[in-house]
């Protein structure tokens, strides 16, 4: 093992107390109550966080549209770019800290966690491109008076913004959200999930360096019921943006109704994935195994669902097993970690609870199904593969959001595209293929947000990412979320 050596800023940043960001100053929860943060790799707790209530959301959302209507609105979009600029340069130097904190935090391996900071930067530096590109459009209009009119349209920040992030990724998750945000002009409360708080809040001391006015950017830590939920209410806020669960989605949905918020909503998945007769198996194999397992299979597009056609499903099976049996789980500071704990107990909990009712079920384990030997002194779990030709079990169904993967046979492709769409969800779908026709044709019929074709898991932060059906409401990333953030208004000048 080579355990790797927590840097001394992080040692210096997890041994303050955690307090909450509300307008440009570091202040402990109203009710002084706190809470712990444990280590997934270890049990061991290594922080405390505040626990915000409605008052401190309260104060939060009075900072932000303090903000909005103050100093903020005075900013001009190309100074709004080059404070969103020197945050990224200031995340970049310190990713290393980062990093850190995420894998502590989450478990993740010290690489994925890299590789998490490298997409919040791009997403970060995409929308630092945007503020001066946000644009109205002249209009041809015919009044009925027949007086000579100008009529224009005029884009404006919605104002102030909920952003409810989820536990898997702590960091990117949130600049999904501010970073939109911040290009249009918008100010913005972060409720980070109460399991992986710490890079928010690392977030916020770098924005505070950055130069922001006051407001801009708040911080609540806390949980759902006591924080959550009343900054989904709040009549002061103007917009909601939520990644998480289908369940907690649509409370959120009904929160926004009191004073009609616009929401966009990023919810579950149970992603089929598709290998074709002609795929490159190999290939194929490798790119199923990276789809389920990747970040412990804590990912909302998980490749979960695996369809395999009946002539290459042997063959499908032999390779996965390799690949699931090839990771080496462990402490994810441990450079030889290729997969990192369960991010909690309770998380832990659900996917053992789904391999045992699995076995019940009839489904076939293939391999994994437990923790590796030895290792109960954290939340870990093997890379587990179950054949379920008969596609009858529970895990074949629901979201486990863990490191499993239920592989099912196919023979006739409509059926299979049948299969393939009879779900809640629709976030994400593939299809292996070396046939042209087949990858255009099943990507066309496939109802899902993301298609990926010979790939898996692909995220730019020019495309938009969302879902069809129970997936969730609106597109993030890309230009489509401009309007998520901004309101249109159309002005209209006599010029008789």
């Amino acid at each position: 093992m080579a355990i790797v050596t927590i840097n001394s800023e992080v040692e210096r940043f997890l041994a303050q107390p955690k307090k909450l960001y509300i307008g440009g100053e570091w202040v402990a929860a109203s009710s002084g109550a706190t809470f712990e943060i444990e280590n997934p790799a270890n049990k061991q707790v290594f922080a405390h966080c505040a626990t915000a209530v409605e008052a401190d959301i309260d104060a939060a959302v009075q900072a932000a549209r303090d903000a909005f209507n103050g100093e903020w609105s005075t900013v001009q979009p190309a100074q709004r770019s080059l404070l969103m600029n020197r945050l990224a340069a200031l995340m970049e130097a310190d990713s290393d800290n980062l990093a850190q904190i995420l894998t502590l935090d989450n478990g993740k391996t010290l690489l994925h966690a890299k590789g998490e900071i490298a997409a919040a930067l791009g997403i970060l530096r995409y929308f630092a491109g945007w503020p001066s590109k946000i644009e109205g459009s002249t209009l041809p209009v015919s009044p009925r008076s027949g007086a000579p009119m100008f009529a224009y349209t005029r884009k404006e920040a919605v104002g102030v913004c909920a952003l409810i992030v989820p536990w898997n990724f702590p960091l990117s998750m949130c600049l999904w959200k501010l970073a939109p945000a911040l290009a249009t002009g918008c100010t913005s409360v972060l409720k980070p999930s109460e399991t992986t708080p710490l890079a928010a809040l690392r977030l916020a001391e770098l924005f505070d360096q950055a130069g922001f006015p006051k407001g801009v950017f708040n911080v609540v830590t806390g949980f759902g019921d006591r924080a959550g939920a009343p900054l989904a209410a709040h009549n002061d806020v103007d917009k909601i943006a939520f990644t998480g669960s289908t369940q907690v989605g649509k409370l959120i949905g009904q929160a926004a109704l009191g004073n009609m918020k616009k929401v966009s909503l990023e919810l579950g998945g149970k992603s089929p994935n598709i290998i074709m007769p002609d795929a490159d198996i190999v290939r194929a194999a490798q790119g199923a195994a990276d789809g389920i397992f990747y970040n412990q299979g804590q990912v909302c597009t998980a490749a979960s669902r695996l369809y395999v056609h009946d002539s290459v499903l042997d063959q499908t099976l032999e390779q996965l097993a390799k690949h699931g049996s090839g990771y080496v789980v462990g402490n994810g500071l441990d450079s030889d970690t290729t997969i990192g704990p369960l991010v909690s107990a309770a998380q832990h909990g659900i996917v053992s609870n789904y391999i045992a009712k699995a076995v019940q079920e009839g489904a076939e384990l293939i391999c994994g199904g437990q923790a590796p030997a030895g290792m109960d002194h954290g939340h870990y779990m093997q890379p587990t593969v179950f054949l379920d030709k008969a596609e009858q079990t529970c895990i074949a169904r629901e979201e486990i959001f863990g490191p499993v993967v239920t592989v099912m046979s196919w023979s006739d492709t409509d059926e299979l595209i049948h299969r393939a769409n009879n779900s809640d969800f629709g976030l994400a779908a593939g299809v292996w293929t070396n046939n042209l026709q087949n990858a255009h044709r099943i990507a066309a019929q496939l109802k899902a947000g993301s298609v990926y074709v010979n790939c898996w898991n692909v995220v730019d932060p020019a495309a938009p990412f969302g879902g069809y059906k129970q997936s969730g409401w609106g597109r993030e990333m890309g230009k489509n979320v401009i309007d998520a953030y901004t309101e249109t208004k159309s002005v209209f000048v006599d010029l008789s």
